[in-house]
Parts: C-alpha cells; structure tokens; sequence
C-alpha cells in the first residue's frame, strides 16, 4: 500500500503532458527559391497567378487546404500540358511531413497527375497535398 501512492502520483505527472499536448495549427511556410516574377502585375483570384497566353509556362497555386496538422498549399509550373514542378507554399511543421514532401512531388512529377498514393506516416498531408494538387490542376484551365 505505501507504493501505491507514489506510483499513482508518478503515473499522473506523466500523463500530464499528455494530456496539455496540442498540436501546432500554424502552418509553416517552406523556403525554396523565389518563383519567376509574372509578365504583368495584376490582381488574381488567388487560384493562379498572372500568365500572358503566348507564356509556354504557367504557374498556378492550389487552393489552401486546411488539415488536422495544419495548412496544405502547393504551387505548381505547367510547361504546356506537363506539370514541369511543384512547390510547397505552406505545410504544417511536423517531421513526417517534412520527409513526405519529396517524395509527394517525385510521384506527381510520375505521375502527371493528382492521382498518387498517400505517404505512409504523412497520410493527413499526403490527402491536403493531392486535393491543393487537384484544385492547381483544375484551375489551369
């Protein structure tokens, strides 16, 4: 009975932490090298950004998705009908999310498209990266 005490007491300063734990909802803005500069500056809808119809490139963001770890947004350049690249614009700090963006963009690039499989361990940002993928495939029209 003298131990029972202490190791309930010991067992409820461990869970605390558990319990106060919150995941972060800010979202964290990925740093990669600046986007070419558009042909003429003029307000967009914010689905794709300005691109004179003579450019062979376009640049076109998808829309913010909003997930449990935190906002998903990505950019993508399309030369012609080919997606050329695809950049993160926003992706919740977290570590698996981290490794999975990579491996996110080298199966898009495969696959030309937003059907791709989810990473393992980065499932909820595997889903916002393919629907903000989509939304960017749709908007170029």
């Amino acid at each position: 009975m003298k131990r029972a005490l202490p190791a309930l007491l010991l067992t409820v300063a461990g869970l605390i932490p558990v319990w106060r734990y919150a995941p972060s909802d800010t979202a964290a803005t990925a740093e990669a090298a600046p986007a070419l500069p558009a042909p003429s500056p003029s307000p967009s809808s914010g689905a794709s950004s300005p691109v004179s119809p003579d450019d062979a490139s376009r640049v076109v963001q998808g829309s913010t998705v909003a997930t449990e770890k935190g906002a998903v947004q990505v950019e993508v350049t399309f030369d012609g009908d080919t997606i050329d690249s695809v950049r993160m614009l926003k992706q919740p700090d977290h570590p698996q999310t981290t490794n999975a963006v990579p491996k996110l963009i080298e199966e898009t690039l495969r696959a030309q498209s937003a059907d791709i499989d989810a990473v393992s361990g980065a499932t909820i940002t595997s889903e916002g990266y393919a629907e903000s993928l989509q939304a960017a495939i749709d908007a170029r029209g």
